[in-house]
């Protein structure tokens, strides 16, 4: 590949001028809230350069990965420890320009450009040359600094409730211009059926520090956990499953099965779904209490391949969208709830495109007075947190909702180096909204377009998750 000008430009995916009106003047200078992400507060609280754009870029990325492997990479240059990091740069940068269209192609230019100011297009006959210019920088940066350099006012990390927060609380006293607060993730307390789950229970003991041995102590545990969370700064919470649990149960079931499994006896599947629809019902209760936004990630398909699976764990790139039934699971959670007073805010995320109609027509049956966008159906996520799939969320949320109210984009990213994905959406937003422009299909009035561009972006989410509190 060869360019005569950068592909990163001032304009790029900008097709108009009102686009580039409504970006530049309103859009780019924004602060973030990333809002949902999987960075690691340990990395922030020790406080050190990062080093290495291998680790920065390479280790845990799955998106990285599965282009890897599709373009015929060994696994030893991807996850491997017998393979330098060098070596496993230069492989990602083999593999890039086989990823055009993919929107890995526009991530990596658009970190390149914004991290490190580098306008060529790594390929192998550029990689050696990035690969020493990048670490040279990050050789100076922490991962507070280039959150700082991306002007990201705050980060909600995905914590287990066994998590003792310590490098929370590290970064509290650090002074950081970026806030760094924890996300509840009680994935772990919800599915029963998991060969690991009595160490899980065992774990929560040791933190609470009395038995749990039926659902009532559990039930208490569980607040405990809540409490020390949102005493650390905690709004949000997290589920990322495959459907909602929404059996009808009572608790008296829901205490013998969990007392049940306790004693190792094998459950049914039935008894597992029944489970899991009481801990959800309790969790957001508690969520309602205190305020919090809970936040449901749905549909993906986890776990496909066996043999990656066994080799590289958990999170090994190897996950994909399922056709999973979920209208009436979340009618009935959220309905029971609203019934009761105890609906929270709350933003749910598909992963299946085939459903995009049925999440955001569903947010629309909970709103609430005096609460503008209060059930929200998230960005694109995952596999479609892409220029086409950001598109279709948008034109579908527009239809259905009030675009006007979205909270907007975040990484969902475990690289400090992601947070040009922001600028990515709101490019893609502007020209959007710039393109109804030009059709005709909405008023060409640059202040109050640009009003919503700010409010979608940045101010949505001020208001929406209202942190200080």
């Amino acid at each position: 590949m060869t360019s005569n000008s950068p592909f990163i430009g001032a304009n790029f995916l900008l097709q108009s001028d009102v686009a580039e009106t409504l970006y530049h003047q309103y859009a780019k200078d924004l602060p973030i809230i990333d809002y949902h992400n999987h960075l690691s507060p340990q990395r922030i609280a020790e406080d050190q350069p990062i080093n290495n754009i291998t680790e920065a870029w390479l280790y845990g990325d799955h998106y990285k990965w599965r282009a890897m492997r599709a373009n015929g990479i060994e696994e030893a240059f991807i996850t491997g420890d017998e393979t330098s990091p060098k070596e496993k740069f230069v492989k990602w940068a083999e593999t890039v320009p086989y990823t055009l269209r993919n929107p890995l192609f526009h991530w990596t230019h658009l970190e390149l450009k914004r991290y490190f100011n580098i306008d060529e297009l790594l390929q192998p006959s550029t990689a050696e040359t990035i690969y020493e210019k990048a670490n040279a920088i990050l050789e100076h940066k922490t991962p507070a600094q280039l959150l700082e350099q991306m002007k990201v006012e705050v980060i909600c990390t995905t914590d287990d409730p066994t998590d003792t927060l310590e490098h929370h609380k590290t970064i509290a006293k650090k002074g950081f211009f970026t806030t760094v607060l924890p996300t509840f993730r009680p994935d772990n307390l919800i599915l029963i059926e998991a060969d690991s789950y009595i160490i899980y229970i065992e774990k929560l003991t040791s933190r609470v520090k009395f038995p749990i041995t039926n659902l009532s102590e559990l039930l208490e545990a569980i607040q405990n956990r809540v409490d020390f969370f949102d005493a650390l700064g905690c709004r949000l919470s997290d589920y990322g499953l495959e459907q909602i649990y929404a059996f009808d149960f009572t608790k008296e079931e829901a205490d013998a099965i969990f007392q049940k499994r306790l004693s190792q006896t094998e459950i049914t599947k039935d008894e597992a779904n029944i489970f899991a629809s009481c801990i959800l019902f309790e969790l957001c209760k508690m969520y309602h209490a205190k305020g919090w936004v809970q936040q449901f990630h749905l549909g993906a398909l986890r776990n496909n391949n066996s043999r990656l699976l066994n080799q590289i764990g958990l999170d090994a790139g190897v996950d994909s969208i399922g056709d999973f039934s979920q209208a009436q699971a979340m009618s009935k959670l959220f309905n029971q709830l609203d019934a009761e007073n105890s609906l929270s805010k709350t933003i749910t995320y598909n992963l299946n495109p085939s459903q995009n109609e049925v999440f955001a027509t569903m947010m629309g049956n909970y709103s609430e007075a005096g609460i503008p966008g209060k059930m929200q159906w998230g960005s694109g996520w995952w596999f479609l947190d892409q220029k086409d799939g950001m598109e279709k969320q948008l034109n579908t949320l527009s239809n259905m909702g009030l675009l006007s109210r979205f909270v907007g984009m975040l990484t969902d990213s475990r690289s400090f180096l992601s947070f040009p994905r922001h600028e990515y959406f709101r490019r893609i937003l502007c020209n959007l909204i710039a393109e109804d422009v030009k059709e005709g299909l909405v008023p060409n009035d640059i202040e109050f377009l640009g009003k919503m561009i700010q409010d979608i972006c940045y101010n949505n989410a001020v208001n929406y998750f209202n942190f200080e509190n």
